[in-house]
């Protein structure tokens, strides 16, 4: 069975970089066709997939979030973070990693869907 669980700082201040890490057991982040996910919620809306990184190590990033976001991978460790720099109050949200096949991309990205989840973890942007 396959789990996923982030980790990080609930509380990041203005201007700084948020790191999330998604820890992944019962299979692999390279196991072939897959991709990893990072997706987050503000409070009361809709969810906003923000990249995601293949099993082959290419990335995809939300246009809308490129320019603040990375996302990469350690195998040994079979987990994969995300940052995103200069934050401020609205990015609190509740971000999380997902696991799932088929990325479907040209200007922006879609999904086919997510079989796995973590929990999802609240961050805080303190102005």
């Amino acid at each position: 069975q396959v789990q996923l669980q982030e980790s990080g700082p609930g509380l990041v201040k203005s201007s700084q970089t948020l790191s999330l890490t998604c820890t992944v057991s019962g299979g692999s982040i390279t196991t072939p066709d897959y991709y990893w996910n990072w997706i987050r919620q503000p409070p009361g809306k809709g969810l906003e997939w923000m990249g995601a990184i293949a099993s082959t190590g290419s990335t995809y990033y939300n246009p809308s979030l490129k320019s603040r976001t990375s996302i990469f991978r350690d195998t040994s460790r079979n987990h994969f973070t995300l940052q995103l720099s200069s934050v401020t109050p609205e990015d609190t949200d509740v971000y999380y990693c997902a696991g799932g096949m088929g990325l479907h991309c040209g200007s922006e990205c879609r999904s086919d869907g997510y079989g796995y989840w973590g929990q999802g973890t609240q961050v805080t942007g303190s102005s």
